[in-house]
């Protein structure tokens, strides 16, 4: 089975995705037109790609009117980098015994 983690690497793998977010984190709320505006995709692709961030909950929306603002949602980024943070010290407490048992052999 899938972590949500892994599942949220995924969803930011695509650079027109970790675009569509990194701009949101930076400018703030925005429209899936005003997102569009600067990328070589169409609206509906930039749609999209914000439901896949929603689906793994680093976008929310919000109606304003006829038009639907995205934001970031900066939680579950931070999150997924703590739980990288813990899979890295993992790997480097393994490191660690390795090297200790390596040298204890010389």
């Amino acid at each position: 089975m899938t972590q949500p983690q892994t599942q949220v690497l995924a969803a930011l793998a695509d650079p027109t995705r970790w675009h569509v977010l990194q701009t949101l984190a930076e400018r703030g709320e925005q429209t899936a037109t005003q997102l569009a505006g600067p990328l070589p995709v169409s609206r509906p692709a930039v749609i999209k790609h914000l439901t896949t961030l929603q689906q793994h909950g680093l976008v929310s929306s919000r109606r304003r009117g006829r038009e639907v603002l995205y934001s970031a949602n900066p939680s579950r980024l931070i999150e997924t980098a703590r739980w990288m943070a813990n899979v890295a010290a993992t790997w480097e407490a393994g490191l660690l015994r390795l090297r200790a048992l390596a040298e204890d052999t010389r």
